[in-house]
């Protein structure tokens, strides 16, 4: 088999697919319903399961989790220990960023934590992030402090947003930041503008941008979804999708690789007493 496309962050190279941690840790975008059947079905085993198809695929990286995920941490351990290979760590901390010195230093006790875990990338999630933008003067305002204390940290700096303002102003004013995240599915789920715009922001961008939930959450099927972003997005992007079993790892897996080669995905079809008309021989 041969190795998944790769693409380098801040000098570090990195599949173009990487697995999210919604759909292990229990955020499904659904229902409190859903959020508690994948918390009460996940366990390290499980998450461990899932994560090796990854692995196994030369996919070696994840996006999320923080160090309070204790099972999912320790899950990446025993991933990395039975492969003999590091899982490169994409995670995005939330941050205090209100003024004064006793905020800044919860956030870098925060920032020494994730280091601490083996974040290698270190991108302040959207609930930091998108409280600094300041669309009036076209900036993130105060961002520059925090990108400085992730590189001091050894991590490589990014910014992780819902907002598609967020890297035409870390352009435009030259912050420090090797990657940026952008919500981005054919169902124009959780965007907050118009699905075509933000392709077009994704293209300006310098650095190379994460692509999260190519799936809307579930609402639409892998063929579809990925089928948009590997045909729209540029060869420096990545794709960052949850999967909760190892058939939907193998699934998502399969397809991409189909997706990029041009060829039908060797998946097996889903089956229903209606599709018997259909069925050749």
């Amino acid at each position: 088999m041969s190795a998944f496309p790769r693409t380098t962050i801040g000098g570090l190279s990195i599949p173009r697919l990487i697995p999210g941690t919604n759909w292990l840790l229990g955020f499904s975008h659904t229902s409190k319903a859903q959020n508690l059947h994948i918390k009460e079905t996940m366990t390290r085993q499980r998450m461990a399961e899932v994560l090796q198809v990854y692995m196994d695929a030369g996919i070696d990286a994840i996006y999320g989790g923080t160090p309070r995920h204790t099972e999912l941490n320790e899950a990446i351990k025993d991933v990395q220990e039975r492969t003999g290979r590091k899982m490169i760590r994409v995670c995005i901390p939330s941050l205090n960023v209100k003024d004064g010195p006793e905020a800044l230093e919860e956030s870098a006790q925060t920032l020494d934590e994730f280091a601490a875990m083996g974040a290698d990338i270190c991108m302040p999630h959207q609930h930091t992030t998108d409280q600094l933008i300041d669309r009036r003067n076209r900036r993130i305002t105060g961002m520059e402090t925090y990108l400085k204390m992730i590189r001091e940290r050894g991590m490589i700096p990014g910014l992780s947003t819902h907002s598609p303002e967020t890297p035409l102003y870390a352009d435009e004013s030259g912050l420090d930041v090797e990657t940026y995240v952008q919500i981005y599915n054919p169902l124009g789920f959780l965007m907050q503008i118009e699905v075509d715009w933000v392709h077009r922001m994704i293209w300006k961008a310098k650095k190379p941008v994460i692509t999260i939930k190519p799936l809307a959450a579930g609402r639409t099927i892998p063929l579809v979804g990925l089928s948009f972003a590997w045909s729209t997005l540029r060869e420096c992007d990545v794709v960052c999708v949850g999967t909760m079993t190892p058939y939907e790892a193998e699934e998502v897996i399969e397809i991409s690789r189909a997706l990029l080669e041009k060829r039908v995905p060797r998946v097996e079809l889903q089956w229903s007493r209606s599709k018997a008309s259909i069925v050749t021989a």
